[in-house]
């Protein structure tokens, strides 16, 4: 059976784009600003904490790493406050990658791999809506061990260490959203896929996208009333069961009409219509295009 999030990650083709080490020493705070780009953050040494736009803080200590898959105003700051008055100190590159924040006479108390990742899907921003806003995880000795991994790769020169680094932080992108997925988690795909009823119909919806499917088929394959089903999906990720079944068919469909792998007639089929007409109508209400047009232009206008 498919793996829901498995195919999140596959379509969203997450990259490394940058990562640099962080010694900060005594007070500091660093301000960003970053236009919803994917930011990550493992704490190598000591402790730290993070202030992100509408989330409490949180404070970081070793071995934690963070994901927040659309970043926009966020800081990260140490452990002790600056005084009142205290100027803020602007980062300094020591080397390539090496950056250090804080009173330069001061000795280094924490370590941070901080970085951004590109997502290479043109439908980011439904697939990150799927996801919590943040993602925090602690204590997971695997996420520890891929932590360890990326930071001696990054502290390294060695041949062909930008493409290590890419696929090691690819794979800790991915372990982080698989340790999130439970029901503690914030409503979305992860949330969803920590119960384990939901989690069944989410992976026919994902195996099966060409199913006439209705709500009350999907509350049997998960083993719950009608009315329970629908109120539980809600509550876990946020939109209907329809409405996310839309969401994963239209992704699916522009990415076959990328590949222009089938044509249309046998694309509108595997994610679900019965005619060409009816598949072309959604489509065009969905995404604007028509979808011999989406295929001839791809995402641009």
């Amino acid at each position: 059976m498919l793996d829901p999030l498995a195919e999140v990650v596959t379509l969203l083709q997450p990259s490394a784009s940058l990562s640099k080490i962080v010694n900060g020493a005594g007070a500091w705070r660093v301000q960003r600003s970053v236009h919803g780009q994917p930011f990550y953050c493992a704490i190598l040494q000591g402790g730290s904490r993070l202030s992100v736009a509408g989330q409490w803080p949180i404070t970081l200590q070793a071995g934690d790493f963070v994901l927040i898959p659309a970043a926009y105003d966020f800081e990260m700051m140490s452990l002790q406050p600056l005084a009142e008055g205290d100027a803020e100190r602007a980062p300094v590159e020591v080397r390539p990658r090496d950056i250090r924040v804080g009173p330069p006479d001061v000795p280094v108390d924490v370590q941070l791999l901080v970085g951004h990742c590109t997502f290479g899907s043109p439908d980011t921003a439904l697939l990150v809506s799927l996801l919590p806003q943040l993602i925090h995880v602690r204590g997971e000795p695997r996420l520890a061990m891929l932590v360890g991994l990326v930071t001696e790769e990054a502290r390294a020169q060695r041949p062909a260490r930008d493409v290590i680094l890419a696929h090691l932080l690819e794979v800790l992108f991915i372990e982080a959203l698989r340790c999130t997925a439970t029901e503690a988690a914030p409503p979305g795909l992860l949330r969803g896929l920590g119960d384990e009823r939901l989690a069944v119909a989410l992976r026919q919806m994902h195996e099966h996208p060409g199913r006439p499917w209705t709500v009350d088929q999907l509350a049997r394959e998960a083993a719950l009333s009608r009315s329970t089903f629908f109120e539980r999906f809600q509550n876990a990720l946020g939109m209907a069961p329809m409405a996310y079944l839309l969401a994963w068919r239209m992704a699916l469909a522009k990415k076959l009409l990328r590949e222009r792998v089938a044509d249309i007639a046998g694309i509108a089929q595997r994610v679900g219509y019965g005619s060409v007409s009816a598949f072309s109508v959604a489509f065009a209400r969905y995404t604007g295009r028509a979808p011999g047009r989406y295929s001839r232009e791809g995402d641009g206008q």
